[in-house]
């Protein structure tokens, strides 16, 4: 298979939803990451032991956020069909 049968884009209305889903993964992310990090912060036994610690809560907030991200996209992309007047 050459790049270029990969790069093919057959749904094209998937690609914007992927991008809307990339921001919100940032956003969410961030969001999520922050809280687990203060989460751990707060609890004195996960606290004991930090440079293990937070960048697992880190990593965890960031990897909960990417399936969340997907469903919130995909709730903004079916609107009902309603077309908005900006």
């Amino acid at each position: 298979m050459t790049f270029a049968a990969i790069n093919r884009c057959d749904n094209v209305g998937d690609q914007p939803m992927l991008k809307v889903a990339i921001l919100i993964w940032v956003m969410l992310g961030t969001v999520l990451a922050g809280s687990a990090v203060i989460a751990v912060l707060t609890m004195q036994d996960l606290a004991a032991s930090p440079m293990k610690a937070i960048p697992l809560a880190a990593l965890a907030g960031f990897v909960v956020a990417m399936p969340l991200s997907y469903l919130v996209a995909t709730k903004i992309g079916h609107t009902g069909g309603t077309k908005r007047i900006a």
